[in-house]
């Protein structure tokens, strides 16, 4: 089991893998709920920031792709006779929204590095699924997304370096680091709690 990403503080455990195979219905239910929340959270610093030099150029298209990702997911959904459906959430998008400081300019700065770092986990987390997922269309589905979300990190990382500057971006980010494996530490209380974003780390690896 291998998908190390430099920035997160922790790497995702075998339990949680082992638990994403077991139910890969949640997981795909829960996906595509990610890449509608990825788009709406570009959108939200488009319209808090109308103002940011760039900002709306570099967006738009990333919101874009991400609602591209949706559409993709549920086709997929409808082609196994899946509907799209709530799904009570894990608290990691809450514990991360928490950190983020709400004076100006840090707020902007954290909102660009914990839209990152949710990216970052989920590229982590899609290649192990891509790797060792035993379903070869969902091994197919990951792997085609891979490189789109490690580019949509990519781009908040540019954003707050070219904002905030390299030495103030990863002093913040390796603080943020450490609130997002928090967030996922712990064990699932029942299989049925499995999400891309659910528990499941290696502190101390």
């Amino acid at each position: 089991m291998a998908a190390t990403v430099k920035w997160l503080g922790a790497p995702t455990s075998k339990a949680w893998l082992d638990a994403a195979i077991a139910r890969p219905d949640l997981v795909l239910i829960d996906h595509a709920h990610c890449e509608r929340k990825a788009a709406g959270a570009a959108l939200q610093l488009m319209f808090r920031y109308p103002a940011e030099p760039g900002l709306g150029e570099r967006l738009s298209p990333l919101a874009r792709e991400e609602l591209e990702h949706f559409e993709q997911v549920l086709a997929l959904l409808k082609g196994r006779g899946m509907a799209l459906r709530p799904l009570p959430a894990p608290s990691y998008g809450g514990a991360l929204g928490k950190a983020v400081r709400r004076d100006e300019p840090a707020r902007m700065l954290d909102s660009y590095l914990v839209a990152g770092l949710i990216e970052a986990r989920s590229h982590e987390r899609m290649a192990l699924l891509a790797a060792h997922s035993p379903d070869a269309e969902l091994q197919g589905l990951y792997g085609e997304l891979l490189a789109s979300e490690a580019r949509h990190f990519g781009l908040y990382w540019l954003l707050a370096e070219a904002r905030f500057g390299r030495e103030a971006t990863v002093a913040r980010l390796e603080q943020l680091a450490l609130v997002e494996a928090e967030a996922l530490t712990g064990e699932l209380a029942s299989p049925e709690q499995v999400r891309m974003h659910s528990v499941g780390v290696e502190l101390g690896s």
